[in-house]
């Protein structure tokens, strides 16, 4: 397992004693209202089409899902539970099942991005990068690209290694205090490590960095050629 999140038993237990807000990282209204502010600010209208990779119990999807025209995001992860989750109790609190069709939040095992249909204008992946290896970073890149629009947008956080640092050791992030570490989860990676992973791919690497994540993940912006 690249993490936590991939022990489907563990997310089930804690599931069942109400804790899947906090099961994906909690912060939920902070990290939501985040990732929805942001994305305004880099060009996202509500006619655009947004698919929001590892939405879990749709902590961003909320957000997202008011500000969009109604059936403009889709959410995908591998837990279905999770999914459930986010629509029967984080949209039906909220009252928002009528603008979101229940099945545009899709359970997929290994990005499988082409089984949805419909290409993207927009897509953001908060806090994956963190959970999985360089080599299924590159698999989500891959298998995304044939999904996005020419232009379109990808927005991923990451732990970044400073200038200096020791990649191989742990390193502590501030603010947070999350620890990330070169071969398992929470991963950290040097910009040059997506460099790399997008060889061959049609994706532009832009480095954004801070983007003001309470618990330090730099964002990276790779755009469709």
């Amino acid at each position: 397992m690249d993490s936590r999140y991939d022990n489907a038993l563990l997310i089930a237990e804690k599931m069942r004693h109400g804790q899947h807000r906090k099961v994906i990282g909690g912060m939920w209204d902070e990290i939501g209202h985040l990732q929805r502010d942001f994305l305004i600010a880099e060009g996202l209208l509500p006619t655009h089409t947004l698919l929001d990779v590892g939405c879990g119990a749709l902590r961003g999807g909320v957000k997202l899902i008011s500000y969009l025209d109604p059936g403009n995001y889709w959410g995908i992860d591998k837990n279905p539970l999770l999914l459930e989750v986010g629509w029967s109790v984080e949209l039906a609190d909220t009252g928002l099942t009528g603008r979101q069709p229940r099945e545009q939040l899709v359970g997929l095992q290994d990005f499988e991005f082409e089984s949805l249909g419909p290409k993207f204008d927009y897509a953001i992946a908060q806090s994956v990068f963190t959970h999985l290896s360089l080599n299924r970073i590159r698999r989500c890149l891959a298998r995304l690209a044939p999904c996005m629009h020419s232009g379109a947008h990808f927005y991923a956080t990451f732990f970044e290694v400073g200038p200096g640092a020791d990649r191989e050791a742990d390193q502590r992030h501030q603010p947070g205090g999350m620890t990330s570490h070169s071969d398992r989860s929470f991963y950290h990676y040097r910009q040059r490590d997506f460099a790399f992973a997008i060889e061959d791919l049609p994706w532009e690497l832009r480095y954004i960095g801070d983007w003001g994540h309470p618990r330090s993940q730099c964002m990276l912006l790779f755009v469709r050629r």
